[in-house]
């Protein structure tokens, strides 16, 4: 498969995010151009307490990149546009998810992401760096299973992230992963092969001792398990909006994996409403 062929991206990020480019208007845009069937808008999730601005949005700014998805569904409409947000779980604000971002503005669904974690002093730990010990990838593997059990997520983002600071693969690795997919496996909840780890392992600098993401021996296990998994481009631009997915997409073709329903997703029944709300 060809990147071009690959019609359906879940991940995509506007300049709200502050390393991002482009807003929703310009990826529509590019969709259209491209002959893609649906595009899920998923920014970097405004908090309620604003932490991590770094990298996400204000707080602010939540009504305006909401506005922007709604007022693309009706200037694009032979583009299926979704209403998405990449999201770590912090459990004080358990009832925000479900109140406002899935209530009151009405989101299609929410991606979980562990860029940040839990350590086992209720911690936070970034796993960019933070993930280079074999304690480390428990907790890390932990926390993502935490957040698959809340049912507020459809799918995880780049699960195998810690790929960008773990060198070799060894027992710890094989652990964690075993973990995180057995989870996704129990909770029905999608794991993505994520492009932009592809576009990163292309552009590694010599220098650079980790092999990134997506891990092949990841998703060798996730072979053995009953999970779905999802392709996206996770697009920080309009121009990357289908960006190695071919290559992503023959992980899961060489690798047997069942894709995910694209058709369903972003479909939240009364069922799995009521199960985040448990």
């Amino acid at each position: 498969m060809q990147d071009h062929e690959y019609q359906h991206n879940f991940h995509t990020h506007t300049f709200r995010c502050k390393h991002a480019k482009g807003d929703v208007a310009d990826y529509c845009e590019m969709a259209v151009a491209r002959g893609m069937k649906t595009l899920g808008i998923s920014d970097h999730s405004a908090m309620p307490d604003d932490r991590w601005l770094q990298a996400r949005m204000n707080y602010i700014d939540l009504p305006e990149y909401t506005g922007a998805i709604d007022r693309a569904r009706e200037e694009y409409p032979s583009l299926r546009v979704v209403k998405g947000m990449e999201c770590e779980y912090v459990p004080e604000h358990r009832n925000w998810y479900e109140d406002e971002l899935l209530g009151e503005y009405q989101f299609d669904y929410l991606i979980g992401a562990a860029h940040f974690f839990l350590d086992d002093e209720e911690k936070w730990v970034g796993t960019y760096g933070g993930t280079n010990s074999a304690s480390a990838l428990v907790q890390f593997a932990n926390y993502n299973a935490a957040m698959m059990a809340t049912g507020l997520f459809d799918f995880i983002a780049h699960p195998d992230l810690f790929g960008n600071c773990y060198e070799h693969w060894d027992a710890n690795t094989e652990a964690c992963s075993r973990d995180i997919i057995a989870a996704a496996a129990e909770y029905g909840v999608g794991l993505e092969v994520n492009a932009l780890g592809i576009r990163k392992q292309a552009a590694k600098r010599p220098d650079n001792p980790y092999p990134l993401y997506p891990w092949r021996p990841f998703w060798e296990i996730a072979a053995d398990y009953p999970v779905q998994v999802i392709v996206n481009a996770d697009a920080h631009r309009p121009a990357d909006l289908q960006g190695k997915a071919g290559e992503a997409f023959s992980i899961v073709t060489d690798l047997g994996l069942t894709h995910m329903d694209v058709d369903q997703l972003g479909v939240r029944t009364s069922a799995r409403r009521h199960q985040a709300s448990r």
